[in-house]
């Protein structure tokens, strides 16, 4: 044999060194693209119970205020009986006693539906919940205090659903 053979010949160790390297790149190549993928699913993973949460807490909104607009309906009900039982006087009568049964009743059922009543007098006046209509001087009330409330003020699941109108007391 030639000593020049041998140098032209491929030495198979330098051949599988070469096959070894690729193999180890295709390797780490499929190790990233592995790690890529896992991430990938886990964002999805994440967007998916993110959505899943947000749907069932917008199930549950809907369920709270779904009678919104039926409550609200109700509401000059609810303030043509305060009228009639302000017009009928101090006095027991079978229409008064009618009159406040019915409100009773009435408020029972709007209650279990998550209706609240706001009637703040003597409380402060709270901008969030009360609507001013006027100021009054009133001697031995606090200032800022609700002194007469004209309509009240309704609730539905903590939401306000109507501000109370009211008089407050002048500041001094």
């Amino acid at each position: 044999m030639n000593p020049n053979e041998q140098d032209s010949a491929p030495d198979p160790s330098a051949e599988q060194q070469d096959t070894e390297n690729l193999l180890q790149a295709e390797i780490e190549t499929l190790r990233n693209e592995l790690d890529q993928l896992r991430a990938s699913v886990l964002l999805e993973r994440a967007d998916l119970e993110n959505q899943r949460k947000r749907v069932a807490r917008d199930v549950e909104q809907a369920r709270r205020f779904a009678n919104e607009r039926l409550l609200g309906d109700l509401l000059p009900v609810f303030d043509s009986l305060d009228a009639g039982l302000a017009a009928a006087g101090e006095g027991a009568s079978p229409l008064k006693d009618g009159l406040e049964l019915t409100l009773k009743q009435l408020m029972k059922v709007t209650g279990d539906n998550g209706l609240s009543v706001l009637d703040p007098a003597g409380e402060a006046f709270n901008p969030e919940h009360h609507q001013a209509i006027s100021q009054a001087d009133a001697p031995g009330a606090a200032p800022g205090s609700v002194v007469q409330v004209f309509q009240k003020g309704y609730l539905l699941n903590g939401r306000l659903l109507r501000p109370a109108l009211v008089v407050v007391a002048r500041h001094d």
